[in-house]
């Protein structure tokens, strides 16, 4: 009951304010991330609460020794967190692992390149939908009874309901940030708008020079 309260309270976080620090994105976003694979690999809830902990400390060590890496970090941690949603979303249980994994790779690396290349712009993007998907796996380990189908649903109209509340979730997620945190973007350097370059005083031409000998 608790871990999945934990999963849910991070996945939250991570959907309205992943964007206010890319410290706390980072932090989130390898937790969570870590904790839906140590879940598939079928680790108990708090096993994998706590490989997830220790998970996520060396995944934001690595990036602040390197900072510039965090966008992408948290680019390809929420990117395959999205791409294992799209597969329970659009898969079934007859569906090739194999396009699974090449799915999940897929959105990772782009969602990383896309993180890297523009910054906070991307994770405004993929913050919601990542945390979303974090909360809606921390709901159902909370009720797994009642709400098991927004992480492993079965049934088409399971997959479609878990589809329409993940999209809800993470648009209320994005507007909230945008509005709240908005300002954070303009500041970010990888949305500035380029300075003009400065215009050179054009040379005065010979023989047009004022001269008073």
């Amino acid at each position: 009951m608790v871990s999945g309260l934990i999963v849910v309270v991070a996945g939250l976080v991570l959907c309205f304010a992943g964007i206010a620090s890319i410290n706390l994105a980072l932090l989130l976003s390898g937790f969570g991330g870590t904790y839906l694979l140590a879940e598939a690999f079928g680790a108990t809830d708090w096993d994998a609460i706590w490989i997830s902990v220790g998970a996520t400390i060396i995944i934001w060590l690595v990036a602040a020794y390197v900072f510039r890496l965090a966008p992408f970090v948290i680019g390809a941690v929420t990117g395959a967190v999205i791409g294992a949603k799209l597969w329970s979303a659009l898969g079934n249980r007859g569906t090739n692992v194999i396009l699974a994994v090449v799915l999940v790779v897929a959105v990772a690396a782009s969602a990383a390149l896309l993180a890297d290349r523009y910054g906070r712009r991307v994770v405004l993007w993929v913050t919601p939908l990542g945390g979303a998907s974090i909360a809606m796996t921390g709901v159902a380990v909370l009720w797994p009874d009642q709400m098991g189908a927004l992480d492993h649903p079965d049934q088409g109209w399971e997959q479609t309901l878990m589809f329409v509340v993940w999209i809800a979730l993470a648009a209320s997620g994005f507007y909230v940030q945008r509005r709240v945190f908005g300002r954070r973007l303009v500041s970010s350097p990888a949305t500035r708008e380029p300075t003009p370059p400065r215009k050179a005083p054009a040379a005065e031409a010979p023989g047009l020079t004022d001269s008073s000998a």
